[in-house]
């Protein structure tokens, strides 16, 4: 026989613990306990709203069947019907200004993005001819060093072929067969 429990109410599964009832004091907060609560099960797909469709007037009638006469005494109900038309065709004309308006503000972005590209570009080439003006003149400079360099060495080594021949023709000469000044 079953025992019934005290807690339990009919129609709910007894499994499940009760949670406690916590309120958000701010938003980080509120935000945290959302998160908690779509981890409590990884594997359950999250519901991810889609972006509301943007409202489009109604197109204008082709063909108006009941067309308003202009005569004087037509009926009370008339004017509530013309009101309701030229509501809608006011509207119909706000939506055309503001997506015309959205139009030309997407162009002009376009163009002022197209622009500031332009404008980098530039900036960068000229700053790349810069560094490469300041590269080659480097390398020009590296170049007559190595170059002065070259030449003061062959400058060394003639002048030390030079010292050579003259030791050269000094050893050839007659070796004096006494020294002066040594006793």
């Amino acid at each position: 026989m079953a025992v019934p429990q005290k807690d339990a109410k009919p129609g709910k599964a007894g499994g499940k613990e009760p949670q406690p009832l916590i309120i958000a004091k701010s938003p980080a907060e509120e935000q945290r306990l959302k998160l908690e609560r779509l981890m409590r099960n990884p594997d359950k797909p999250v519901p991810i709203p889609e972006r509301p469709k943007e409202w489009t007037p109604r197109a204008p009638p082709e063909f108006v069947r009941d067309v308003m006469g202009s005569s004087a005494g037509a009926g009370s109900g008339e004017f509530h019907v013309y009101r309701h038309l030229r509501r809608r065709e006011y509207q119909r004309q706000d939506f055309l200004d503001r997506l015309s308006e959205k139009q030309n503000m997407d162009e002009e972005y376009l163009m002022k993005l197209e622009e500031n590209q332009k404008a980098a570009e530039a900036r960068t080439s000229k700053r790349r001819k810069k560094r490469e003006k300041l590269k080659l003149k480097k390398q020009m400079a590296k170049k007559a060093k190595m170059e002065s360099i070259k030449e003061s060495d062959k400058e060394e080594s003639s002048a030390s072929d030079n010292d050579s021949e003259e030791r050269e023709a000094e050893d050839d000469a007659e070796v004096p067969s006494f020294v002066m000044g040594k006793r």
